[in-house]
């Protein structure tokens, strides 16, 4: 059970630091910093977006309206840390039985 434990807890930091990758990408983007007709900068970026939109959407539409300000990626960090702390205080210590 520990090691399943342990498999889920680096899933959900890995994604962690895919949904950052996605939030850094979409500024870089948006500010033009990278080169949008580049095939490897448009194959990460498509990437990223596949990996993390499937969580994301549901997220934005029950977000009101920010003006242009995304806080989608906010809220599920939020949550896979509260995903995460759930499992190391009350899972963790239950599998150890």
């Amino acid at each position: 059970m520990l090691a399943i434990l342990d498999v889920v807890l680096l899933a959900l930091q890995l994604y962690t630091y895919v949904i950052v990758a996605a939030a850094i990408f979409s500024w870089l983007y948006a500010f033009n910093v990278v080169n949008p007709r580049n095939q490897f900068v448009s194959m990460i970026g498509n990437a990223l977006y596949q990996l993390t939109e499937p969580l994301l959407r549901p997220i934005r539409r029950m977000l009101p309206a920010m003006g242009g300000l995304d806080l989608s990626p906010i809220v599920l960090l939020l949550g896979i840390f509260l995903v995460q702390q759930i499992i190391v205080r009350y899972l963790y210590p239950a599998a150890l039985f």
